[in-house]
């Protein structure tokens, strides 16, 4: 497992996740049920506080933050919010992955499939998911 380099939270924020983790919504408690098993070895936290915000689900190797939006992320200033929240996060070294909760609820199996392709692609070269670890790491030269 790589450092975490998600902002750590502010106060109150992991008083919020854990909340958010007792009420989630359909489509998020549907994918938490993938997400959970680790496809693709990968290892996801759900409901993830990071400096002010609560992210969906969180996967640290990859450095991707999934955000299962519903309806009102295409209203008001929503969309506004969204992208400074996203631009905030690339800047700690995060990536955004934004999948609407209608695809969720329509076709999960390629809702997780996608997550796990967009995930092992961000991976960095070294990682050890499911092998052995790189050899400077043994010792050996």
């Amino acid at each position: 497992m790589l450092k975490d380099i998600a902002p750590k939270p502010q106060t109150g924020t992991i008083d919020k996740a854990r909340k958010l983790r007792r009420e989630m919504s359909l489509p998020e408690g549907l994918l938490w049920r993938e997400l959970r098993a680790r496809p693709g070895d990968l290892k996801f936290r759900r409901q993830h506080p990071s400096g002010a915000n609560v992210l969906d689900f969180f996967c640290n190797d990859a450095r991707l933050a999934i955000e299962i939006d519903g309806e009102s992320h295409g209203m008001g200033d929503r969309p506004t919010r969204d992208a400074a929240r996203d631009a905030w996060f690339a800047k700690a070294g995060i990536a955004t992955l934004r999948i609407p909760a209608r695809e969720v609820l329509a076709d999960l199996g390629a809702v997780v499939q996608g997550i796990v392709a967009a995930c092992t692609e961000r991976l960095p070269l070294h990682h050890p998911a499911g092998g052995p670890p790189p050899r400077d790491k043994l010792g050996e030269e």
